[in-house]
């Protein structure tokens, strides 16, 4: 099953909602970076995160970023995703080993440490609206309800998972994303409250078979939920060579000099993607 992702509405509009299937990006990602599994969580974690709050901004052309720094031996990562279900992302630091939590689950916030979480929406204007709040725990989930309830004064719930297999794949990855509007009745507040302590984790709700839909209808199903739209979603890079050259030759002149007297082809890297990319002697000199 493709990566999928819905967007819907319960109790009249009061509530919003998203849910997101994410194995095959996250995958994708553990791929490119040759990330372990604790490192392969927490960016799927954001990964999910970013496809979903990508959804929210209504422009094409809107960018969303998600940036995480932190004192753990990972230090952080940065996540970018469009509103047309498109999302990359990397790790500063892809091999990181640390024995369980307490709970027997990856450390991710032992990965990740104490440090800040940053939201940068560019919607076209003159400057990009940027929110900042402290990490409440590393875990990703915890510190994005923490960012939308702070910095958006949105009331929200976010549940995100990924569950790394014994070869390392990505086994199971998702999530899900439930906001109250203004407007929402304190009825509406409870129903929700009791069905969200009663949830079980994003990857056994996955691992049992569970859809997007599922998983929304556990929560929202007796709230007149409406599912407004359904979108594939996927990890998705849009460098190119030209992007790349672009960048070279913007650098001061004389280190374009250096290399082509060097008379060795030089390669760069794609911070999202990992592509390689190789230009030669001549092609230096046409830059220059």
């Amino acid at each position: 099953m493709k990566d999928y992702m819905i967007r819907a509405t319960a109790a009249q509009g009061q509530i919003r909602a998203f849910a997101v299937t994410s194995k095959e990006l996250t995958e994708c990602a553990r791929v490119a970076h040759s990330t372990s599994p604790v490192v392969t969580a927490a960016l799927g974690r954001t990964l999910s995160a970013a496809v979903m709050m990508g959804s929210m901004m209504k422009s094409e052309k809107d960018v969303l970023t998600i940036h995480i720094e932190g004192t753990g031996p990972m230090r952080g990562l940065n996540v970018t995703a469009d509103s047309l279900g498109n999302v990359k992302g990397y790790p500063f630091e892809s091999q990181v080993d640390l024995p369980a939590n307490a709970l027997g689950k990856l450390d991710v916030g032992g990965a990740i440490g104490q440090g800040g979480l940053v939201v940068i929406k560019d919607l076209g204007l003159k400057d990009p609206y940027v929110g900042q709040v402290a990490l409440q725990t590393g875990e990703i989930a915890e510190d994005l309800t923490y960012y939308f309830a702070t910095s958006e004064q949105v009331p929200s719930s976010v549940g995100l998972g990924v569950l790394v297999d014994t070869d390392c794949s990505v086994r199971q990855a998702g999530g899900f994303i439930i906001q109250l509007m203004p407007d929402v009745t304190d009825e509406v507040i409870s129903s929700l409250e009791e069905k969200l302590s009663a949830l079980k984790s994003v990857t056994t709700m996955l691992e049992e078979g569970m859809t997007p839909e599922d998983i929304l209808n556990a929560l929202l199903g007796d709230l007149d939920m409406e599912i407004l739209d359904k979108r594939e979603v996927g990890f998705h890079c849009d460098c190119s060579i030209e992007k790349v050259g672009k960048a070279i030759a913007s650098i001061d002149k004389k280190d374009i000099q250096s290399m082509i007297d060097d008379n060795e082809p030089i390669e760069v890297r794609c911070q999202f993607c990992n592509k390689k990319y190789v230009f030669d002697v001549d092609m230096l000199k046409e830059m220059l």
